[in-house]
């Protein structure tokens, strides 16, 4: 408010001092205009040889006189000098109307004296005329205006100051209460809210914004923490396997068979590692921007390598008639197939069935230049998941009831991996019911390049 007062201080003083400078012009120019005409009525007089004795004047502020060349007066107002002329005769051009300064004294006016002079067109005998006029008071105008001026531009500058004040502080008011209300919020007892101004304007969408980015930051610190927890819970059951274990083994060492406790350990071990990995993993997609991946991969060839790993039946494949090609990483791909059979393989009753194709299904908006997607589908004939549950199951370390027993070394992050490294490659995922509304079928949405693009084997294939 300072730097605002004081440029306004210094405008409105350059504005006094342009008013005073233009109105001293102003009445300056008024002044030669009045006397230039009075001069030229007098020469027209004079062109024609009548010129009146005395000169017929207007006003008591007015001097005229006609000199010729050798500076004697030929004829003069009632007012002016009959001797001496008001102009000496050296300052003078008989060719050109000049506009002089002459003292008060030479004239008799209340100075300054402003003196034009006008040459009167007659070759046998010059003459010009002179008409002094009194600035006084062009002077006294002047005088005025600045002495208003200077009385009223110190009121003028203390009464914008106060309104400046009062306006804004009433409109950083609501920052201060914004800045008191995030100084108060600490984070350790819920989101906290920030005070939102009545007042429809920028301030109070400004609060609007502020409180929408606490309760987003307040989700991830809720998700966050969840994800500590469980991360911990699930990083302590191994742990105290293994404790338990080298307890037990170092009590009984003579009836110890250590090969058994070896299989365990090294079954908790891998356990481990496979649960710090998938955290690991997770970590870094968290981290990586988004993005379509490195290049072409086929999808034909990775499904028949995934599904290689297990006896048929009950994993069946039903491979496309020609390669499919997706962007991505090839290994980011082969992680999506294989968690997603390994699920399946893991609730299944007693099939498992896989298969790849073209498909007209709108998949999302991943950017221009891609109109066409691949269909994966996983199906198999277990107990399914209720609608409900079909996207929670997505989320970190989430378990059904009926997969709650961790015997079978899961963690509940497989989903979430698959769900990350879709979005990261481009597609979709979805959870169908299986045929016949049995079982369940995964439905994998992924980008399809034209052969032609792929410019051949490409390094990330399979």
């Amino acid at each position: 408010m300072a730097i605002g007062v004081l440029g306004l201080t210094v405008g409105l003083a350059l504005g006094g001092v342009v008013l005073l400078g233009a109105l001293g012009f102003v009445l300056q120019r008024t002044v030669d205009t009045e006397a230039f005409r009075t001069a030229d009525a007098v020469a027209l007089l004079a062109a024609e040889d009548a010129l009146p004795d005395p000169l017929p004047v207007a006003g008591g502020q007015v001097r005229v006189q006609v000199v010729d060349a050798q500076g004697r007066i030929r004829a003069a107002s009632i007012d002016a000098d009959r001797l001496v002329p008001m102009v000496r005769p050296e300052r003078l051009d008989h060719d050109r109307r000049q506009r002089l300064e002459v003292p008060a004294e030479r004239v008799g006016l209340a100075g300054p004296v402003r003196v034009v002079a006008v040459p009167v067109g007659t070759a046998a005998d010059p003459l010009t005329v002179l008409v002094a006029r009194s600035m006084a008071d062009v002077r006294h105008s002047t005088h005025v205006v600045r002495t208003i001026l200077l009385v009223a531009f110190p009121l003028l500058v203390a009464v914008l100051a106060a309104v400046a004040w009062r306006v804004v502080g009433a409109t950083l008011r609501p920052v201060e209460a914004l800045r008191r209300g995030a100084e108060e919020i600490t984070g350790r007892a819920g989101a906290g809210r920030l005070p939102v101004p009545a007042s429809a304007d920028e301030i109070h969408r400004l609060a609007v914004t502020l409180n929408g980015m606490l309760d987003r930051l307040e989700s991830a610190r809720i998700r966050q923490r969840a994800f500590v927890s469980d991360a911990a819970h699930e990083l302590r059951s191994p742990l105290t396997n293994i404790r338990t274990e080298l307890e037990v083994a170092e009590r009984l060492a003579d009836r110890t068979d250590w090969t058994a406790v070896t299989a365990n350990l090294l079954a908790d071990t891998d356990r481990l590692s496979r649960l710090v990995d998938d955290l690991l993993l997770l970590a870094r997609l968290d981290e990586a921007p988004p993005g379509r991946g490195v290049g072409p991969v086929e999808l034909g060839a990775l499904l028949a390598e995934v599904a290689a790993r297990y006896p048929s039946p009950p994993v069946r494949v039903e491979l496309p008639p020609g390669p499919l090609w997706t962007t991505g990483n090839a290994d980011e791909v082969r992680r999506v197939l294989a968690n997603l059979v390994d699920n399946a393989v893991r609730h299944a009753d007693s099939a498992v069935e896989l298969a790849a194709g073209a498909t007209s299904t709108a998949g999302p908006a991943i950017g221009p230049g891609v109109g066409a997607y691949h269909l994966v589908t996983v199906t198999d004939d277990g107990p399914g998941i209720p609608v409900a549950d079909r996207e929670r199951v997505f989320d970190r370390f989430t378990r059904l009831d009926d997969g709650r027993a961790r015997d079978d070394g899961g963690a509940g992050l497989g989903l979430a991996i698959v769900r990350e490294l879709v979005r990261r490659a481009g597609g979709s995922i979805a959870l169908t019911d299986g045929p016949e509304q049995r079982g369940l079928r995964v439905r994998l949405l992924l980008p399809a390049v034209a052969i032609e693009d792929s410019r051949g084997p490409h390094p990330n294939g399979p």
